[in-house]
């Protein structure tokens, strides 16, 4: 999505609770991960196995999604408490292609720990220094950041009622009755809340999942028209 699009668009493009529309933007295919053999040492292949949104290839950056870029830090954090703070330089996490860096000693170094070689950057010894080309792309910011509420502005109804007109009518009562059957044991005040958002949702979402509950949706399809705080004070009464 074009940054100039991102600023106007319908939703929030960094939201994780909405899902930019295929047919907007369709889906791009990057590649194909083969599974063609089963691990041989389960721990040293699965266990010890680091995967962190971190690593990227050059020319990419992250985006301002505050879910990943709390990921950022924490993946890695997690790995060098789980396995150690060499896990980069394990055989199930090794690069293929020859790395040079910095990186060096630490709790259970188990190579050449590059020997002699110098460690700093800038130096008059010949030893690695950072390429620009690899770089993080700059992220433009335009506005001012702040704290916002994420749902200001923000219809938390359409995509959902989309996503459910798209189902074929097996899909619909599958949704509905497996809904219905996990609401039982719900205080009604909360099941009758809940409705209402299916409801919004799409009119005959909220009358499946009612009928399936034994209520009368017709009562409250008025309540639609309640903002969230006034839905959850005029279910409390």
């Amino acid at each position: 999505m074009p940054e100039i699009e991102a600023e106007t668009y319908t939703i929030n493009p960094f939201d994780l609770t909405k899902v930019w529309p295929h047919a907007d933007y369709p889906l791009i295919d990057v590649g194909i991960i083969e599974l063609n053999r089963n691990p041989e040492n389960y721990f040293t292949e699965i266990e010890q196995a680091a995967f962190e949104p971190s690593n990227i290839v050059p020319g990419i950056s992250f985006s301002p999604d505050k879910m990943l870029q709390a990921r950022i830090m924490s993946y890695a954090d997690a790995h060098r408490y789980r396995i150690g703070v060499n896990y980069a330089a394990l055989p199930v996490n090794l690069p293929h292609s020859e790395v040079n860096t910095y990186h060096r000693d630490g709790h259970l170094r188990f190579d050449s720990n590059f020997g002699s070689t110098v460690n700093y950057e800038p130096n008059s010894f010949g030893g690695p220094v950072e390429d620009p080309k690899f770089l993080e792309p700059p992220l433009k910011v335009s506005g001012d950041a702040d704290r916002y509420d994420p749902r200001a502005g923000s219809d938390d109804y359409i995509q959902p009622g989309n996503l459910f007109r798209l189902m074929n009518a097996d899909q619909k009562g599958q949704l509905i009755n497996n809904l219905a059957e996990a609401m039982q044991s719900v205080p009604e005040r909360i099941q009758i809340r809940q409705l209402v958002h299916f409801y919004k949702a799409d009119p005959d979402y909220g009358r499946g999942v009612a009928m399936r509950l034994g209520f009368d949706m017709d009562k409250y399809a008025p309540w639609a028209q309640f903002s969230l705080q006034e839905l959850i004070e005029k279910t409390a009464e």
